[in-house]
């Protein structure tokens, strides 16, 4: 975790570095300097990763609270019934095959086939599964999908994923207002405060610049995929994992609440320039790739 954490800091830093090279080799520290206009970017960098990495952190903090809010999910404390005990007894079986501790264990009552994972810690994490999904596939498929979950827990996804939009949401904030100041300072020649021209800006640089990062966040995410589905079929064999994932394609479209679209088992259904932004492959390539293991 900390060497994780650290490599990416340090990623982080050397995007700001080369940043700075640049605008000195192109000269636009110059001519700031020139119009007395120069950018603190030590301070601007504090800015940037203070807003680019507090709203990451704080949602991965918040995580297994909102993911209960948002879908109802009930945390199995005392099985009530045969099915829950299996289900809870699978997942701490499950856990210990892919070498974490025992996650909390939910159920949320949707009728269409999800699962998902979340928690800021490995060892402390929350798998959830639908009442759909215990409906609709046979005991080795939703233990198939089980593992798919708990490989997400042990291979850190959730950390991963918020320390690259961190380091995405910095670079974002940074630029942006790099990108306000020269074209205030410079372009339009303002020596007074910030005027229109930064502020206009700042707005379409973020824009521009945050439909690229989700474009890379959600690159990653395709990435952890295919990696957890290969570690399902590690710890219970392909061919569950691929009748599993059939199931889901022959499903209803999956239904969890925005924030955790990404942490579902099932997803992937846009065409064309839109898959860039999707969560998760297509069905029938994360198939094709377990076919191909």
């Amino acid at each position: 975790m900390l060497k994780r954490v650290g490599l990416f800091v340090a990623t982080n830093l050397a995007v700001v570095l080369v940043l700075s090279i640049v605008l000195r080799l192109l000269g636009v520290d110059s001519l700031l300097q020139q119009r007395n206009a120069g950018i603190n970017y030590e301070g601007l960098l504090i800015l940037s990763l203070v807003f680019g990495f507090g709203g990451a952190f704080i949602s991965l903090a918040m995580s297994k609270w909102m993911a209960k809010r948002s879908t109802g999910a009930r945390v199995i404390t005392r099985p009530a019934n045969d099915a829950e005990a299996w289900l809870v007894s699978t997942v701490e079986r499950l856990a210990r095959q892919a070498g974490v501790e025992p996650p909390e264990v939910a159920i949320y009552d949707s009728p269409d086939m999800n699962a998902f994972a979340t928690g800021a810690r490995r060892n402390a994490a929350l798998v959830a599964v639908s009442t759909g999904l215990l409906r609709g596939m046979q005991k080795d498929e939703v233990e198939a999908v089980l593992g798919h979950e708990l490989s997400h827990v042990a291979n850190g996804d959730m950390v991963t994923l918020t320390l690259i939009q961190g380091v995405l949401n910095t670079f974002v904030i940074f630029v942006s207002r790099i990108v306000g100041h020269v074209v205030d300072k410079v372009v339009l020649r303002n020596d007074r405060g910030y005027g229109l021209g930064y502020f206009a800006a700042v707005i379409v640089a973020q824009l521009v610049l945050g439909i690229l990062a989700s474009i890379i966040v959600m690159w990653v995410s395709r990435m952890r995929e295919f990696r957890a589905d290969a570690g399902s079929a590690r710890i219970n064999g392909r061919e569950p994992m691929i009748r599993a994932l059939t199931r889901l394609q022959q499903g209803a479209p999956a239904q969890l609440p925005k924030t955790l679209q990404a942490f579902g088992i099932a997803g992937g259904g846009k065409q064309g320039f839109m898959r860039l932004f999707m969560s998760h492959p297509p069905i029938p390539e994360r198939i094709e790739a377990l076919r191909k293991l």
